[in-house]
């Protein structure tokens, strides 16, 4: 799902929907660090990540203690992971003030005004934003909201954050340090960019990178213990830190699809990260960055990619239907992904619901149009699941989705129990389930449905 949602510091990004993830990365990671702190019942737990007041740290006079300490980190961090240190890692002391200059600049830099608007239209074609809502202008309040330091694998720099208190300061060395050892192994920006044109790919791929620093961090805190010893990631971490990131007003308000793909990486990436250890060790892992996961189902399944389970890929062909229709514009072409399904579940009926139906995805993709001189979008999709059982069930949820996304969504006599046709001010709406697959389109011209159906019928 083109969503520029996730967050991580590191600009090694594709321009697509996961990009703004790297720009929260600190923030999360304010939380995560606090949240760690509870987690493992240190002496420190009673810090708790604070949003920014605007009030700026003292300029410390002497910052070889902290160049110092970044330099043990690393070796730390080496040789708890088995990824040797390939070449020295830059390391500046920096300000509040300059860490939020260096993401507004990434911001702008990594960001083309049509490149936005491609994002806030398939976000609009969803039905996940407003008309209203301006992308530019949440993002650079969401992620300067909290700044902190961040490893950049573009200039092969330890931003270091002044203003960290001490005894926070190490578990932030420790996971951004892990990415810097990652990317002198693996080539961060190469491992994020070969799978450009596959949202769900980069969103697992994020998920090793952030979910690797992370189980590192934990790891590195525990000495000697193992990962293994402690409570679950998914079921105790993932409520420490939305606990922890309810302090920042901004991530607090945000749709909840935002919230949900920004905290996936941390939280579900750990636990998947501490899977794999419980099989084998951290040099095993090392296959996690030369045959990565394919999509974000084996994130939330890991056995579905230790025990290798493939997915066949789902195809949509481009020529739709609508591609006739006047003005109107093929946009963007991806796949939701489970993750995907979760956030567009979860936003319009509830989480609980989106991870009951999530868990049966098995593949799907879709297609956005625009007119843009209209400013009106079109949507089509196919997904497929794991039983007729579990399709039958998300036909229902998605028929419930539509009902709250177009208020005045009124049936089609044509509509039968497993084919919803129906009138919207957009245009009409299409829903089918066709055995183990759902497929729909949305802001159909009413000249275009008989076309439409006798097309999502004959997908093969």
């Amino acid at each position: 799902m083109k969503t520029p949602i996730f967050c991580t510091p590191e600009r090694f990004r594709k321009t697509d929907s996961r990009r703004a993830q790297r720009l929260c990365h600190d923030k999360i990671l304010a939380a995560l660090v606090a949240a760690a702190c509870f987690f493992i019942s240190a002496p420190q737990a009673g810090f708790r990540a604070q949003p920014q007041t605007g009030a700026t740290a003292a300029q410390q006079p002497d910052t070889s203690p902290l160049l110092s300490q970044a330099d043990q980190v690393l070796q730390e961090m080496s040789r708890l992971t088995g990824l040797p240190i390939r070449a020295p890692v830059n390391k500046k002391v920096v300000s509040r003030p300059e860490v939020r200059k260096l993401l507004i600049q990434n911001l702008h830099t990594d960001y083309t005004p049509e490149q936005i608007h491609i994002q806030e239209a398939t976000l609009r074609a969803l039905g996940l934003i407003s008309r209203s809502f301006d992308m530019e202008k949440f993002l650079v309040s969401f992620y300067t909201e909290q700044a902190a330091g961040f490893y950049d694998p573009h200039t092969k720099t330890m931003y270091i954050a002044d203003w960290i208190p001490a005894d926070m300061q190490k578990m932030v060395l420790a996971h951004e340090l892990t990415h810097a050892l990652q990317d002198q192994n693996f080539n961060l920006d190469h491992y994020m960019r070969a799978v450009r044109k596959d949202d769900d790919a980069e969103a697992a791929r994020q998920a090793v990178v952030e979910g690797y620093a992370t189980a590192a961090m934990f790891q590195n805190m525990l000495g000697g213990a193992q990962l293994s010893s402690l409570p679950s990631f998914d079921t105790v971490l993932g409520p420490l830190i939305r606990q922890q990131m309810a302090e920042f007003p901004v991530f607090s308000k945000a749709p909840f699809f935002f919230r949900l793909q920004a905290l996936f990486p941390y939280v579900q990436g750990a636990s998947f990260i501490e899977s794999g250890l419980r099989r084998a060790d951290w040099k095993s892992l090392n296959r996690l960055f030369t045959s990565p996961p394919s999509s974000t189902r084996a994130i939330y399944q890991p056995d579905v990619y230790f025990n290798q389970e493939g997915l066949p890929a789902v195809q949509l062909p481009r020529t739709t239907p609508l591609n006739s229709v006047p003005g109107l514009k093929m946009l963007d072409e991806n796949t939701l992904g489970e993750l995907g399904v979760n956030a567009l579940l979860g936003q319009f009926l509830s989480e609980e619901r989106a991870r009951t139906a999530g868990s049966g995805w098995t593949g799907d993709r879709y297609i956005v149009y625009e007119d843009r001189a209209h400013e009106s979008y079109a949507l089509v999709a196919r997904t497929r699941w794991a039983s007729t059982e579990a399709a039958l069930g998300f036909f229902r949820d998605y028929h419930t989705v539509l009902t709250q996304k177009y208020p005045e969504l009124s049936p089609d006599p044509r509509s039968t129990a497993e084919r919803f046709i129906g009138h919207t001010a957009s245009g009409e709406v299409i829903l089918l389930r066709a055995g183990d697959e759902v497929r729909w389109a949305e802001a159909v011209p009413s000249n275009q449905v008989d076309a439409m159906l006798k097309w999502l019928a004959s997908l093969q």
